[in-house]
């Protein structure tokens, strides 16, 4: 039975990332506790754009993950597509010289060995995806499995959907973590008393780091600041995810400098959302007036209809990064009972459903649905 002081797990952070953890650790049977110092989707999930993304990731472990995230959010049970607002609109990398063609080539010629489809568009064909984009762009490449869902919604109905086997715990900090004499995970201890569970699930996003502390390991989780222009609502005029190919060479980038790259895309309810940018500069939430700038002119550069609408708001949030841009998924071996699902930098929205399903796994003891070494806890410990 589940009580407000016991349960068979504790998640440890109520965004998108352990919504998804609590709702496949419900649906296996698992009584749930989330907790949370905030609301629920008040960190990084509430800043996101709400992206589902293969197409920005080279073959490897990270994209196995997005392509079964990809499956599992077309997946969800009848009602919930609806209720986050999830949209198959699919995406569209450009570049503005044949060069950029040649390097989205190589890039796409990968992806499909690994089960991504990219379709290229000659640069006459490219306004019949996007009217409204900019001419002179030497051609690019269509994503259809790119998505998009609302965050917040994403991490609230996920959730509900766990039904009465999730009990929400919300403005409760975690203080400490109580072990047992071998060292074992037994709960977590907050400012209102301690909570039992043989798992606690360390879902806290940006601040992934300082939970792992209390437990008494190093996971090196950094802040990475981005912000999004949200224009005010306009009929549908960009249909996809847009972004120039410089973007994906900036997510791989471990530069703490201030990086903008250019990427558009509309909503159902009509702004119109602009980013990408970001920068390691701890936790200042300062409103930064030359990433702003860059963002509005990149924008403008791929949609010139954009320079006659109004940005009515922005909003700055800290993306989890871990230094090999690796989430840190999973059962950490130095503190039997904690387990890890942190560190998505900004992909934590369109990894979350393979995230959850992967915890659940580990805390089930079911066979994993692919080879989760590459996020294991420890791999920077055992780097040092």
């Amino acid at each position: 039975m589940l009580t407000r002081n016991s349960s068979d797990v504790l998640v440890v952070g109520a965004g998108v990332i352990g919504a998804a953890c609590a709702y496949y650790a419900a649906r296996a049977g698992l009584r749930v506790t989330v907790l949370d110092r905030g609301p629920v989707a008040g960190g990084t999930t509430g800043a996101g754009e709400g992206n589902l993304l293969v197409s920005d990731k080279e073959p490897g472990p990270e994209l196995a993950l997005a392509l079964l995230s990809t499956r599992l959010w077309r997946e969800l049970p009848d009602g919930l597509p609806a209720a986050i607002e999830y949209e198959p609109k699919g995406g569209l990398v450009v570049a503005s010289a044949e060069s950029g063609m040649a390097a989205l080539r190589d890039f796409a010629a990968g992806q499909r060995t690994a089960g991504v489809t990219a379709e290229e568009v000659p640069a006459d064909r490219l306004r019949d995806l996007e009217p409204h984009l900019a001419a002179g762009f030497a051609g690019g490449f269509h994503y259809p499995q790119d998505a998009q869902v609302m965050p917040a919604l994403a991490a609230a109905q996920l959730l509900r959907a766990g039904g009465d086997r999730i009990r929400l715990r919300l403005g409760e900090e975690v203080t400490g973590l109580l072990t047992g004499a071998a060292g074992e995970v037994r709960g977590v201890r907050t400012a209102t008393g301690t909570i039992h569970a043989p798992y606690v699930v360390n879902a806290a996003g940006t601040w992934g780091g300082d939970l792992a502390r209390l437990a008494g390991v190093d996971l090196p989780v950094l802040p990475r600041r981005g912000f999004v222009l949200v224009t005010e609502p306009l009929p549908r005029v960009v249909r996809h995810k847009v972004y120039s190919a410089d973007y994906v060479a900036d997510v791989a980038s471990g530069s703490a400098a201030l990086q903008t790259s250019g990427v558009v895309e509309g909503t159902p309810a009509g702004p119109v959302l602009i980013g990408a940018s970001r920068e390691r500069v701890g936790f200042d939430r300062s409103l930064s007036a030359e990433a702003l700038r860059r963002l509005a002119a990149q924008a403008v550069a791929l949609f010139p209809v954009l320079a006659r609408v109004r940005a009515i708001r922005t909003y700055p949030g800290f993306r989890p990064y871990l230094p090999d841009h690796l989430p840190a998924i999973g059962p950490d071996p130095r503190v039997p009972g904690l387990l890890h699902a942190c560190g998505h930098e900004g992909a934590g929205i369109g990894l979350a459903p393979a995230t959850g399903l992967v915890v659940a796994r580990s805390l089930t003891g079911a066979a994993q649905p692919l080879d989760i070494t590459p996020f294991r806890p420890e791999r920077f410990a055992s780097a040092a």
